[in-house]
């Protein structure tokens, strides 16, 4: 007979090499999951690209703006706000639909086809530039600042820079292949953050600001050129590929110049309304504010085509079902990132920000609870263009971008930089009816999944409010409450 000491010997060996098994097991789950060249495969590793790549993208524009936060003044991030808006604009506004027509379309890796669509982005950047150049006057008037006569000819040479880039960089998202553009990214950025950083040292200038964005084009024109595999571009006309460019690209156009609308109104308003001091104050908070929006966004962009290209929401109850699977864990991590920013918002920025900013923790905490709304329903709006409906996506990004433009104009009669702060989400809810149309037309549409977010929102919205109480209310007095 054994002994109890060998009894329990035997039962930790058995145990340990369970344990070993059981790793081992979890090990290749995790292996398989992440290689080959299934679409679950190259989705899990463009997500886990995507998210690592825009962690320390994040992590280096916070350190960049505490720096330049304390070298350059805030007219000057009030004054740049402005030719930034203006120059995303121009670009959004001649928007053909270039790189989504890419992604959807059944010839997007036909050379022809992509030879044609970087004749088309080639032409459009030089057509932006002029147009840049041309509005420097009346929006230095209408804003009454005659330093945006000379640098918005400047800062429009980015589109210029841009419009040469190879559509090897569509094709990588279009199948999914983020290694290297998450690295040359990186790269970008670093690139204009020295550069950023090194001339507001030397000229103490919103200068700065302006020239690094002209380094970061150039640097990311060179190295995409470079370190990106692929079709080496060439001018070329060919009329069918122009054709399906066009008649896609016609509702993208009009998508675009809505989405602007949307996406850019509280600056083209509150630029108005606002000294450019208060202004760049509440820049600093959005800026902080808007890390889950960004990530949403880049996530949706560039997974979300490719994935209902691939699993047509409609087509099946299983497709059904693995899109609600990665709706749900999108809107849930979405959701945790917001709750960190509305929870911690007025610690974040007395931690990182001197007194000039203080006003900027209120912004964060009331602009993290109103981009909740939008958080929620995000992942609906690119089935249309998946399916190469881009007519109703127009449709969406139009209401969204009518009720957020009335909402902010009505928010800032009623109650200044607070009223126009909660009609920032109070717009998502009058456009959601939209958005379900959009969704049902598509199979896409997943009412638990809403209901269950709104709540979690819901409570993150009432904890926030409470954690921040004395900061929101002092905004809410600022503002004339």
């Amino acid at each position: 007979m054994d002994s109890p000491q060998n009894c329990r010997n035997a039962g930790a060996n058995q145990f340990g090499a369970a344990i070993k098994v059981n790793t081992g097991f979890r090990v290749r789950v995790v292996t398989q999951v992440f290689s080959g060249d299934g679409l679950l495969a190259r989705a899990m590793r463009s997500s886990a690209l995507t998210v690592a790549g825009f962690g320390g993208s994040q992590v280096l524009r916070l350190a960049s703006n505490l720096v330049l936060a304390r070298l350059l003044f805030p007219e000057a991030f009030g004054i740049m706000a402005i030719v930034s808006v203006i120059i995303q604009g121009l670009m959004q506004f001649s928007d053909v639909g270039v790189s989504p027509a890419i992604m959807q379309s059944k010839r997007g890796d036909d050379p022809d086809f992509l030879n044609t669509a970087w004749t088309i982005q080639m032409m459009r950047g030089l057509g932006l530039w002029l147009a840049a150049c041309a509005l420097a006057w009346p929006v230095a008037q209408i804003y009454d600042a005659p330093l945006l006569l000379q640098l918005l000819p400047v800062a429009g040479l980015s589109l210029l820079i841009t419009g040469f880039n190879p559509t090897r960089l569509d094709s990588a998202k279009r199948h999914l292949r983020f290694g290297r553009v998450t690295a040359i990214d990186f790269a970008v950025q670093i690139a204009g953050i020295l550069a950023a950083v090194g001339l507001a040292w030397w000229l103490q200038s919103v200068w700065a600001l302006v020239i690094s964005g002209l380094v970061s084009a150039l640097v990311g024109l060179v190295l995409y050129w470079v370190f990106l595999p692929g079709l080496r571009n060439r001018i070329m006309w060919e009329k069918p590929a122009a054709q399906e460019l066009v008649t896609f690209g016609k509702w993208i156009f009009l998508s675009t110049i809505c989405g602007f609308l949307f996406n850019q109104a509280d600056k083209l308003i509150l630029g108005k309304y606002l000294s450019f001091s208060v202004f760049g104050v509440y820049n600093i908070g959005f800026f902080l504010a808007s890390f889950p929006m960004l990530l949403g966004n880049m996530l949706t962009w560039r997974l979300l085509i490719p994935i209902y290209r691939e699993l047509p929401p409609g087509e099946s109850p299983e497709n059904f079902a693995k899109l609600r699977q990665m709706r749900f864990a999108v809107s849930l991590a979405l959701l945790a990132l917001a709750a960190l920013f509305a929870l911690l918002g007025g610690w974040l920025v007395g931690v990182m920000y001197d007194d000039r900013y203080e006003m900027a923790g209120a912004v964060v905490v009331m602009m993290a609870i109103m981009q909740i709304p939008q958080i929620i329903v995000m992942t609906y709006d690119q089935a249309s263009l998946a399916a190469g409906d881009s007519r109703r996506f127009f449709i969406l990004t139009l209401a969204k971008a009518v009720v957020m433009i009335a909402a902010l104009i009505l928010g800032l009669e009623w109650g200044g930089l607070m009223g126009a702060l909660i009609s920032y989400g109070v717009a998502m809810l009058f456009a959601y009816p939209v958005v379900v149309w959009l969704a049902r037309r598509m199979r896409a549409w997943d009412p638990l999944h809403d209901a269950l977010m709104a709540l979690v929102g819901l409570g993150i919205g009432v904890l926030a409010i409470k954690v921040n109480l004395d900061a929101v209310s002092e905004l809410a007095r600022a503002s004339g409450w």
